[in-house]
């Protein structure tokens, strides 16, 4: 439900937030938990820290963020109106600072524990895919058949969490052996999923292309 009064809106941003900026700093660190890939699981996830993370406010400094709060007029949010800037600083301190140090904290108690370095790409397509210049892309297909094509400035890959797929800009025929035969004329492209996919193989480019040059396209090694 939409928070309605500015009340209800306050504890939305106290409970919720600071626990999603958590999750968010940990997964910059650490990566996504398979067990979070789940949209109520992050919620519950992100509420629970965000309690826990209220409960310590309170405990450290409680009456001093009450005071803030309510201030010196007759509504319950009065102190926000009366000192915005000393407002603004606590909730950045609170909402944005604090989380991000805990997941820090944790991130670097996790690495002491387990030495192994962790790559903050998501995914192994998404490391193939990522940064990659202009390249031939030949695949072996689940049916047994082969497809190739060029993957240059007009090609797309998906990214995580979207499921796995591969627009090529342009399409090749291709031999039984897998080897490249010739550019198929008139050709608009070439679209795979992965979970079609049995072998993907990049293969780098003789001579570097014209950025957008369709007819430059380098012949496959």
């Amino acid at each position: 439900m939409t928070p309605s009064t500015v009340e209800q809106l306050a504890i939305v941003v106290l409970l919720v937030l600071p626990g999603t900026t958590y999750l968010f700093a940990r997964e910059r660190l650490l990566g996504v938990r398979e067990a979070e890939q789940d949209t109520g699981n992050r919620f519950l996830r992100a509420i629970g820290v965000g309690v826990l993370l209220d409960t310590l406010y309170l405990i450290a400094a409680g009456p001093g963020l009450v005071a803030l709060l309510r201030g010196r007029g007759a509504t319950p949010l009065a102190g926000l109106t009366e000192q915005p800037r000393a407002a603004g600083l606590w909730l950045l301190l609170l909402i944005i600072v604090a989380p991000t140090l805990l997941a820090w904290a944790e991130a670097r108690w996790v690495r002491r524990r387990r030495p192994a370095r962790h790559d903050r790409t998501p995914t192994a397509w998404d490391a193939l895919f990522q940064n990659r210049g202009p390249c031939f892309v030949r695949i072996r297909l689940k049916n047994g058949g082969w497809a190739g094509g060029w993957y240059g400035s007009r090609s797309r890959a998906s990214a995580y969490p979207q499921p796995g797929d591969l627009f090529l800009e342009s399409q090749y025929r291709m031999k039984p052996d897998g080897s490249f035969g010739p550019r198929i004329p008139g050709t608009g492209g070439l679209y795979v999923k992965t979970a079609d996919i049995d072998l993907l193989e990049i293969l780098e480019p003789r001579a570097r292309p014209e950025e957008g040059a369709a007819d430059a396209q380098p012949r496959p090694r």
